[in-house]
């Protein structure tokens, strides 16, 4: 059927189209020493299109990727939609049933993991029913792990395909481009649905946000399993930037990449800037240029603003969730905020903000979806609407309407309203757990730790943590005549469990309850963050 003239669905992939041919001999990607210009880069992702075409892929699949940040893994942005499927990037840090489960249930027909990871699907592979290709990814850079019997490598399957332009398929721009899965407040995690059109936007506001252009040199520090890279995957390509892809967060590697590749911005979570600035290396490095980076998964303390600030490079905190395709807010700096001293400054940025250019609206409200007072100092639920919400959570009705009642996103997060709009937060209201950018569920943490065959009862919490800013800590009451000891039920978890949810410490005793029985938590919270720069609610 011909298109009208005067519309054509919104889809990121127009970026990849675009950029291929105005910037055909531009650098588009570097990892190591493998470089890739924009007509190249595109090349590749034709074939990979054609190629998973060739295997029965096709629309209203799922194509499922278990990878670093490797080139291959940006080319499945692309790629998978331009075969008419929706992606779907896991997080690396999952155990194998946590993996399973995801696989299972976004029904993804084809699997492409990095053989680093390899033993992680091999456990698991006679109970991914629905998968029918598997690809294994061989990077050279990292001769690590044995990969998968009987799958092809990687560049063997992108000879499958055609380099020869694919147009988009689409035909809804409200059609999944991808689903992202959060552990949320429950054991099983959520898919959480994203659009052609919210990931068009988003990524677009990001850009701008971001002030990213032809020159910029993006690094990739921010797991692109993560909101799809925050989105970034698709806006640097969209203004022809550079994308340097990195496998591992490693300081010494990033100041590295920063002087030889001249980085010009960077995102991460406040941990991320701690391991850089404490770093050897940030005494030696000289930046002469300007880098920006942004920060979220916890406020950044002014020690960090300023310790990366010495490194010349800006701190810019924004905000968001999964189900808002990551950045929702920014702390937007303006010209007034730096006539009040430094350390007015520093607590300035280390406010959430307002919505980002693309995002339209947020709120915060009370229980009866009343605004509060801008007062800063009365606390109600964060909750927004506009083009960077989620489509819903895939295969869950009664979730997505929870989620979207009354007309807006719950994130669940509780903060103040400032007199100028900005937003600040100032709990968790679900008792999400955020250790170095990674939200962790403390019901599924206390889930695992009841199928320890010692514990009778158990409540984990968040406590501070010099490095990763918070972790979980266990409290449990052991079964009579037991005695598991500390490295026991850590090691347990661990087993049971992605490492980074498992507690880092563990205490043993009789917990604080209420009359009707129900755990006080608060009083547990109290105890362990005292003199600490958190409020306990």
């Amino acid at each position: 059927m011909e298109r009208p003239a005067n519309y054509r669905p919104l889809s990121p992939i127009s970026f990849l189209e675009r950029s291929a041919w105005v910037f055909r001999d531009k650098q588009a990607v570097v990892y190591e020493d493998f470089e890739l210009t924009y007509s190249e880069f595109a090349a590749r992702i034709y074939r990979l299109a054609d190629a998973l075409r060739g295997v029965g892929v096709g629309r209203g699949d799922c194509v499922a990727y278990l990878c670093p940040n490797t080139p291959p893994m940006l080319e499945a942005h692309y790629g998978v939609p331009l075969a008419g499927a929706m992606l779907c990037a896991i997080n690396i840090r999952l155990a194998p049933r946590e993996i399973e489960y995801i696989i299972n249930h976004c029904g993804a027909k084809a699997v492409f993991v990095d053989s680093e990871f390899a033993h992680l699907i091999e456990p698991i592979r006679p109970r991914l029913k629905g998968v029918k290709t598997y690809v294994n990814l061989l990077d050279p850079a990292a001769a690590t792990g044995r990969p998968l019997p009987d799958a092809p490598a990687y560049e063997e399957f992108l000879k499958r395909g055609s380099p020869d332009v694919i147009e988009n398929p689409l035909e809804d721009e409200n059609d999944p481009i991808a689903v992202n899965y959060t552990s949320g407040t429950t054991g099983n995690p959520k898919g959480v649905l994203y659009t052609h059109r919210g990931a068009y936007l988003n990524c677009l506001g990001g850009a701008l946000e971001a002030g990213l252009s032809k020159a910029s040199r993006y690094l990739w520090t921010v797991p692109m399993f993560h909101c799809n890279g925050w989105c970034f995957t698709w806006g640097v390509t969209a203004v022809g930037g550079t994308h340097l892809c990195l496998r591992k967060v490693d300081p010494e590697k990033i100041f590295h990449l920063i002087e030889a590749e001249r980085v010009t911005m960077f995102c991460g979570a406040p941990t991320v800037l701690i391991s850089l600035y404490s770093h050897p290396h940030a005494r030696e490095v000289k930046i002469d240029w300007p880098i920006r980076v942004f920060t979220g998964g916890a406020p950044p303390s002014p020690t960090v603003i300023r310790e990366m600030e010495k490194l010349n490079i800006e701190v810019v905190h924004i905000y968001g969730l999964t189900e808002t395709y990551g950045p929702h807010t920014i702390c937007e700096w303006q010209d007034p905020f730096d006539a009040q001293g430094e350390e007015h400054r520093f607590r300035m940025k280390a406010r959430q903000g307002v919505a980002n250019i693309t995002a339209h609206e947020q709120r915060v409200v009370d229980e009866q979806m009343n605004d509060v007072t801008p007062d800063a100092s009365q606390m109600g639920e964060v909750v927004m609407r506009g083009n960077n919400v989620m489509k819903g959570y895939y295969q869950d009705p009664e979730a997505t309407a929870k989620a979207f009642r009354g007309g807006w996103f719950h994130s669940g997060d509780i903060g103040v309203l400032h007199a100028d709009g900005y937003i600040e937060l100032r709990d968790r209201s679900k008792d999400i757990i955020i250790s170095g950018g990674e939200n962790i569920s403390s019901i599924e943490v206390e889930n695992t730790l009841y199928r320890h065959p010692d514990v009778l009862e158990a409540a984990v919490i968040a406590v501070p943590d010099a490095k990763w800013g918070e972790v979980p800590k266990a409290f449990i009451v052991p079964k009579p005549g037991r005695t598991p000891s500390e490295e026991e039920i850590i090691e347990f978890c661990r087993r049971e469990m992605a490492h980074f949810k498992a507690p880092k410490q563990v205490e043993f005793g009789e917990l604080p309850k209420t009359s009707t029985g129900k755990i006080k938590k608060f009083v547990l919270r109290e105890k362990e963050w005292a003199g600490q720069e958190k409020r306990i609610h």
